[in-house]
């Protein structure tokens, strides 16, 4: 009985802490959120790559929700989290840094099609919660996010495709409408959005995440309580019309979550539109199947294609200017990972921002694998 009651106060305080951002009253087409606005958003950075290449979210005291996508061969040793944190240059009072002890990314994560994009990051030790750094609640199976939910996107990616956030790169914020899955098909190519992704953004484009804002989080209102409905994972382009960002639906994993973090468990709220603010509480998972957990060492490949590019570079701006090909949402800068689906265009984008000869050669002996901008050797920004 003593447990049972421990457990429900646990569930209780978790619910009154996730979700919460007492100081909330650009991402492409967005605006510089203010400070704690967002007070689950994290900055990851690799001793590998330098600077900010992913985000993600805090989702209890030593837990950080992310993409698998963002973790390509990466050891935890390199990774460094920061909780916090407003702008990427500068002083930030309220920041907090962490190192990673554990990567772990779902084993069924399939690189070509970015199917069971989700990780998870131990952090080296348990932060403490105040305004500026608190877990966001998590939906839990069973939610629904109908099209026309409205939902936020954090981070600092780039602006637009191919362009940076300028200096001192504040945290972004905008809002985006959910798109029904069926309707997302129909825009991105039949099959390509799974049961485990959902999508948001507006038909006339103007409004999306784009390269560096992968692994963020899309969250959505309920009564006071802030809940993760997805994960930034890919897209075609950036904010172009007719082309919604796609986003790991975090609620088909409330299971893989709780397994793998085993105790301390965030707080998973049922979001619904027909939901009452008296009825917003925590949940426990139906199933307790084994827990399904890789560490990630691969390297990065994405599943989808951008549109060719339009702009002509000589090689050596190319070597700068390879930016986030094939729909993949992360920091990548020099270069385009290839597969089956996306090697033709993947091409023939580097076609148009390198030399004909370089790229004829490349592509010719690295098909199906990587096309690598090979005058630079810098991967991240």
């Amino acid at each position: 009985m003593w447990r049972l009651t421990c457990v429900s106060l646990a569930l209780l305080l978790c619910v009154q802490v996730c979700g919460q951002a007492p100081l909330n009253t650009r991402i492409v087409g967005g605006v510089d959120a203010s400070e704690g606005s967002w007070p689950w958003q994290i900055s990851l950075h690799s001793s590998n790559f330098g600077g900010h290449f992913c985000g993600g979210s805090l989702i209890n005291n030593e837990w950080v929700l992310t993409a698998a996508h963002c973790l390509p061969g990466v050891s935890a040793s390199s990774l460094r989290v920061y909780l916090g944190r407003r702008t990427q240059q500068g002083v930030n009072a309220n920041e907090i840094s962490r190192n990673v002890t554990s990567i772990i990314v779902h084993n069924s994560y399939d690189r070509n099609t970015n199917n069971n994009d989700i990780a998870l990051l131990q952090l080296s030790s348990a932060v403490t919660f105040n305004n500026y750094i608190r877990p966001v609640c998590l939906a839990a199976q069973n939610s629904v996010f109908p099209s026309g939910t409205s939902s936020w996107i954090t981070g600092w990616g780039d602006i637009q495709s191919g362009v940076s956030l300028p200096s001192p790169g504040i945290l972004q914020e905008t809002m985006v409408p959910v798109v029904a899955n069926d309707q997302c098909n129909t825009l991105l190519g039949s099959g390509s959005v799974t049961s485990n992704m959902m999508c948001a953004g507006l038909m006339e484009g103007g409004k999306d995440t784009c390269q560096g804002d992968s692994g963020g989080p899309m969250v959505s209102k309920q009564c006071s309580v802030w809940v993760q409905s997805g994960i930034t994972s890919w897209g075609y382009g950036c904010a172009d019309p007719n082309a919604p960002g796609v986003y790991t639906s975090v609620s088909q994993y409330q299971i893989w979550i709780t397994n793998n973090i085993g105790q301390n468990l965030p707080g998973f709220v049922t979001f619904s539109p027909t939901s009452t603010c008296q009825s917003v509480s925590t949940t426990s998972p139906t199933s307790t199947t084994s827990p399904t957990t890789t560490k990630t060492t691969t390297t990065p490949k994405t599943s989808t294609t951008l549109r060719p590019a339009t702009t002509t570079l000589s090689p050596n701006q190319a070597s700068n200017s390879c930016q986030g090909r094939c729909g993949e949402r992360s920091d990548f800068r020099n270069r385009c990972n290839c597969n089956h689906r996306c090697l033709i265009n993947c091409c023939w984008d580097y076609k148009k921002l390198c030399s004909k000869g370089w790229m004829k050669s490349v592509c010719s002996v690295m098909a199906q694998t990587t096309c690598l901008c090979i005058t630079s050797t810098r991967m991240y920004k």
